[in-house]
């Protein structure tokens, strides 16, 4: 089986208007949760084999602050322009041109794509964070699927597990 690891970038930046969406970078909290969500991933130890990130500051920074806590080198990092915003049409394109020899990848990336590659991937009734969100900054979920990474069909995947910063505070 394949594995699946999608995380949606940390809280980034709203405090400086002249900046593009593109070029935001994570907040004090969104530092703390993608060190504190790296610390976990190892504690797990969960370990990608290739990851695919989005080329926004906020997410290139989620990753650098994931990558103090994983043995991950560059030469397993791809950052995509079409991870940055990118819908359910894309994400699956992304995902079909994945190395088939890599069964854990993940992906760094942003919101609403990641809601609705995981609902697509798991179905509709998953579960949300007390403000009825699913993928809330910085979470990471894990989703085992089948052992071609061309073969994404809705409701192929199975959710093992969705891991939010709030909920590790009190392991770490």
């Amino acid at each position: 089986m394949k594995t699946l690891l999608l995380f949606r970038h940390a809280k980034s930046d709203l405090g400086t208007p002249e900046l593009q969406d593109f070029d935001r970078p994570l907040n004090d909290r969104g530092k703390k949760a993608a060190t504190h969500m790296g610390q976990w991933i190892k504690q797990q130890h969960i370990q990608p084999e290739w990851i695919v990130c989005s080329p926004a500051q906020r997410a290139r920074e989620t990753l650098a602050l994931l990558r103090e806590s994983l043995t991950i080198p560059d030469t397993l990092v791809q950052f995509d322009e079409r991870l940055y915003l990118a819908d359910l049409t894309n994400l699956l394109e992304i995902m079909a041109q994945c190395p088939q020899d890599m069964d854990q990848i993940m992906l760094v990336g942003h919101n609403p794509g990641l809601d609705e590659l995981l609902s697509h991937l798991c179905g509709p009734n998953l579960p949300l964070s007390n403000k009825y969100k699913l993928m809330t900054t910085a979470t990471l979920a894990q989703v085992c699927l089948p052992e071609d990474w061309l073969q994404l069909t809705p409701q192929c995947g199975k959710l093992l597990q969705i891991t939010r910063p709030a909920e590790i505070k009190q392991i770490l």
